[in-house]
C-alpha cells in the first residue's frame, strides 16, 4: 500500500519524500502526477508552495482536481502549506477560487496588524519557527502543546467553521494553522522542514486510521 505524494509542479516534493520515507515503516512512498497513481494510494499527501492561483492552474492543467477531490472525501488525506489554502473556497491572493471542500476563506496577514508584542513591526512573509497551540486531534499524539514547526507564509486560512480548527499560531493576530475533519488533516507550516516533531506529526499520518 503507498503513500502518494502529488506532483503538480508547485512544491518542494523531495523533502516532503524524504522525510515520509523516514517515518514510513516499509511503505511505499511515490511521488505521481498521474492520476490513476493518485487514486490508487491508500493515503495522500497534498503539499505545495508558490501562489494560490498558479497552483490552481497547474493542479486543472494537470487533470488533478477530481482525484484530489475523491482523496478527500475517502482516504487519509494531508495538506501541507498551499495544499491547505486550496483547500478553502477563496483565496483574496489573485481573487482565486479553491477547492471547497472546506468553507472559509484565505486572506494575507493585515499589514496594520503586524506588531509583536514589544511593538516591532513583524515582517510579511511569516518567515521562521513559531509554536503552536494545539486542539484535539490524533495527529499531534507525541507532541507537546506549544512544539515549534517552520513556517514561510503570507497569506492564512479562516475557516466559517471553528470546529475544524485543530491548531493555532500567533503572528500579529492568532491565525489558524492546522483543520482537521473525518479523513482529512492539512497545515500551514511545513513538517517536512520542522525537525523531530515534523517527523512525529508525518509518523501519525502515515499510521492514523481516522
Amino acid at each position: 500500500m503507498s503513500i502518494v505524494v502529488i506532483d503538480y509542479g508547485m512544491g518542494n516534493l523531495r523533502s516532503v519524500s524524504k522525510a515520509l520515507e523516514h517515518v514510513a515503516g516499509g511503505k511505499e512512498v511515490i511521488v505521481s502526477a498521474d492520476p490513476a497513481v493518485v487514486a490508487a494510494a491508500e493515503r495522500v499527501v497534498f503539499p505545495g508552495q508558490g501562489a494560490m492561483p498558479d497552483c490552481m492552474r497547474e493542479l486543472d492543467a494537470r487533470g488533478l482536481r477530481p482525484v484530489v477531490l475523491a482523496a478527500a472525501a475517502e482516504k487519509p488525506f494531508l495538506g501541507i502549506c498551499i495544499g491547505l489554502q486550496m483547500l478553502f473556497e477563496h483565496s483574496e491572493e489573485g481573487n482565486v477560487a479553491g477547492l471547497g471542500v472546506f468553507a472559509g476563506e484565505v486572506k494575507r496577514f493585515p499589514e496594520a496588524q503586524m506588531f509583536a508584542a514589544d511593538g516591532l513591526r513583524l515582517k510579511v512573509p511569516h518567515m521562521g519557527w513559531n509554536r503552536l497551540q494545539q486542539k484535539p486531534h490524533a495527529l499531534w499524539a507525541g507532541i507537546a502543546d506549544q512544539a515549534r514547526f517552520y513556517f514561510v507564509h503570507s497569506y492564512c486560512v479562516q475557516p466559517a467553521d471553528n470546529s475544524v480548527v485543530t491548531g493555532v499560531t500567533e503572528y500579529g493576530i492568532p491565525f489558524t494553522c492546522a483543520v482537521g475533519r473525518d479523513n482529512i488533516f492539512a497545515v500551514q507550516f511545513h513538517p517536512e522542514k520542522s525537525a523531530q516533531d515534523g517527523l512525529q506529526l508525518l509518523k501519525n499520518f502515515v499510521e492514523w486510521q481516522p
